[in-house]
């Protein structure tokens, strides 16, 4: 079976947005990018909410083209050009955007059936709903959480309202030199 990783920004007080979906307080340098990037060499499908969606793919399939592209624009352009993109959206469809595949019912049913699919891991970028979502219904193997050092006070978080309580098992951490520190953990 695919892992189903999570990769997510959050504030030290839980918030993956600011109320307003901002995200202007993220923090990345090159050892973030080069933990993202190997999970990027694991991975061969994207899976995104419609406006994290909507931010990638109005930057990363031409990212590596721009003057002073720097490595991880290369990288992560090559990257998301060639894998597989879903995309869980109860408005937008394919025929706006045929390099993507939209699951808009039965989530939990369609990502399971992806999930038992042979291929790598299945990796989900940001999509705070989406990650809810999944938590809620148990699919999600992995989390790669990137704790950044800021208190938003209010926000998107990517737990309320959690109905099950999950036990998750630290595999990894990693203190950046920004100040992000990178935890990874297992879902029991």
């Amino acid at each position: 079976m695919r892992k189903l990783i999570v990769s997510l920004h959050i504030s030290l007080d839980g918030y993956a947005t600011g109320p307003n979906g901002e995200m202007n307080w993220i923090l990345v340098n090159d050892e973030l990018f080069d933990l993202v990037g190997k999970l990027t060499d694991e991975a061969d499908t994207a899976l995104y909410g419609r406006v994290t969606y909507g931010i990638m793919e109005s930057y990363w399939p031409t990212a590596a083209n721009q003057p002073g592209a720097g490595k991880h624009d290369l990288q992560h352009s090559e990257w998301y050009n060639r894998v597989d993109k879903i995309v869980i959206s109860g408005t937008l469809s394919g025929k706006e955007h045929p390099s993507a595949t939209f699951i808009g019912t039965d989530i939990e049913h369609e990502i399971t059936n992806i999930k038992n699919q042979e291929g790598r891991n299945i990796l989900l970028f940001g999509s705070p709903s989406v990650v809810r979502l999944l938590i809620e219904h148990q699919l999600v193997d992995e989390y790669w959480f990137f704790i950044n050092p800021v208190i938003l006070g209010k926000g998107i978080t990517i737990f309320p309202g959690t109905e099950k309580s999950s036990m998750l098992i630290l595999e990894s951490s990693y203190s950046l030199k920004n100040g992000v520190v990178g935890v990874h953990y297992i879902s029991r």
